[in-house]
């Protein structure tokens, strides 16, 4: 109860990072977390947020941001076309939108909109997951550096389907990469549904992992079908991975139609918090993360 109590908003923002980590990984992961010599990929990745800091990881944090630094590294194809961007949810003009449309803030995960009929859009709700978004930073929630001085906006995307169901939406192709080469896969859709969605890991070749998350369902079968271009999938986040520099980094993609889109890039998935099943997989992963490189620029 004392951790709890501690923990709450009035508090949490006086504390250093490694304290505040350290309280929320014993709430969460119920053990002490070892920042000295981490083992795990969850460990690993909460040493990576206070230990590499470099300025551009803000840069591929920010949704709009990181569009344009892609586009230089893989070129225009593979990027989903912007149709606006604004400072505020008041600026956003509504009239001049197509039917279809999609609305992401730019600073975190949560604030999305999916218009499919622009006559049906309920706009007050609209304004209210904008609002809910601006007030969430990654940065004081799970010490996710990069995120602290990203400025909030909104951004519109051309709508985009790869002929799943609306409660499906898209699927989501993230590549974990390991000093710039992609190692294996987590592939999602439903995400906008907790109850409909569905996550499951694979290696390269679309086998099903042993391991899952403990906190969504599997997607069924032991094979997931892979487009044709998946080669070229790996490549496009390979290049990208490449360039980031760093220990790890995973590389979200989409396929749509024969065509590849840059989705994302994320330096801390779950904030470093996956609930493995089971729970060794996380030492075993932990072991594909090498921190040699940033420890040599630290001595």
């Amino acid at each position: 109860m004392f951790l709890r109590i501690i923990f709450s908003k009035r508090f949490f923002n006086i504390l250093d990072d490694e304290t505040y980590l350290k309280i929320k990984w014993k709430l969460n992961m119920g053990n002490e977390l070892n920042l000295v010599e981490p083992q795990t990929f969850n460990e690993k990745l909460q040493w990576l947020k206070i230990h590499d800091r470099k300025p551009y990881y803000s840069q591929l944090v920010d949704k709009y941001e990181a569009k344009v630094w892609a586009e230089k590294i893989i070129g225009e194809e593979y990027i989903v076309p912007n149709l606006g961007v604004w400072d505020t949810f008041d600026e956003i003009e509504f009239e001049k939108l197509p039917k279809q449309f999609v609305l992401k803030c730019t600073h975190d995960s949560g604030g999305l909109i999916i218009c499919r009929d622009k006559n049906k859009l309920d706009i007050s709700q609209a304004r209210k997951v904008v609002e809910k978004s601006y007030k969430r930073n990654f940065y004081w929630s799970g010490r996710e550096w990069p995120y602290k001085n990203v400025k909030p906006r909104i951004i519109a995307e051309k709508f985009m389907s790869d002929g799943r169901t609306e409660e499906m939406g898209l699927t989501d192709f993230k590549f974990f990469c390991f000093n710039g080469k992609p190692e294996f896969i987590y592939i999602s859709h439903g995400l906008e549904n907790h109850d409909l969605a569905g996550i499951s890991f694979y290696d390269l070749k679309g086998n099903k992992l042993p391991f899952k998350r403990m906190d969504y369902k599997e997607i069924p079968g032991e094979q997931f079908p892979l487009p044709n271009n998946f080669d070229e999938m790996v490549n496009v986040a390979e290049k990208l991975a490449i360039e980031v520099k760093n220990p790890f980094v995973r590389v979200d993609l989409y396929e749509i139609e024969g065509n590849i889109y840059f989705s994302e890039i994320t330096f801390f998935p779950c904030s470093g918090f996956i609930p493995f099943d089971p729970c060794s997989v996380d030492k075993k992963l932990g072991k594909l993360i090498d921190l040699t490189p940033v420890l040599k620029k630290k001595n």
